[in-house]
């Protein structure tokens, strides 16, 4: 049985990499291409709706899925922990078929280097992040580099640390905080995408970082998704979640 799926934002740099990704799997299939004129209900009907869309468009394409009781997959960044709250609330009173999953990053080096960073935070009281993309990038910080803040965050909480990361105030320079944790943004034409993320200790900094070329590294994780998503219930967050749960 092949999994139906719909893209919104099928023209897209990410769009066309899926329906490339669907067009050589044998489980999947394409349900429906939509771009920015299409109507949303030609996704009514498929077993996974794919948004891969921008950051102001994909809470009404994910409330309306919600709304339909449809399985939906979210790629677009910058979905912030207060939106994922109210993604938590439609889903509350939508019906049983209804499910999100929202990834941040696809690519299963990025999800690897987060949980890295994850683990070194417990260690370290000194962190940043510095995250690079392609110049048409329209959001910043990217959806990765705040999930890696909040993961460091927590990963503190768990080891019993309250030191705080920042230590001073009103400098502006230091970038955007995320769960308490300075990301520093460049959007430069030349690259695709790049994240690291550095512990400064004393005599020593650890560098955990790494680089995407093209966004052919999203490939391996877009298929997981889109198969774990068809099977999913409720909200999902995060590449690593999927990978757990596909792994039991």
């Amino acid at each position: 049985m092949t999994i139906k799926v719909a893209v919104v934002g099928a023209t897209g740099r990410m769009g066309k990499l899926a329906l490339e990704i669907i067009d050589a799997a044998q489980d999947l299939s394409l349900h429906a291409a939509l771009d920015s004129k299409s109507e949303l209900n030609q996704v009514l009907g498929a077993d996974v709706v794919l948004d891969v869309t921008l950051p102001d468009v994909s809470p009404k394409v994910v409330e309306y899925c919600v709304r339909n009781g449809l399985k939906v997959l979210v790629g677009t960044s910058g979905w912030s922990a207060a939106k994922l709250g109210a993604v938590e609330g439609q889903l509350k009173s939508a019906p049983a078929t209804a499910a999100v999953t929202v990834i941040p990053n696809f690519s299963i080096g990025s999800m690897l280097a987060s949980k890295f960073a994850a683990e070194a935070a417990k260690f370290f009281d000194s962190i940043e992040i510095v995250e690079a993309h392609h110049a048409g990038k329209i959001d910043s910080p990217s959806g990765t580099a705040v999930r890696t803040a909040e993961m460091i965050a927590s990963a503190r909480i768990d080891a019993g640390l309250t030191q705080p990361l920042i230590p001073g105030v009103g400098q502006e320079a230091r970038g955007q905080v995320a769960a308490g944790v300075p990301i520093h943004s460049i959007r430069l034409a030349g690259i695709s995408a790049k994240q690291e993320i550095y512990f400064g200790g004393t005599d020593e900094v650890l560098t955990v970082s790494h680089d995407v070329s093209s966004t052919r590294a999203y490939i391996k994780g877009i298929h997981l998704c889109l198969v774990a998503t068809a099977k999913a219930t409720g909200l999902t967050v995060g590449l690593q979640a999927v990978v757990e749960q596909s792994a039991n």
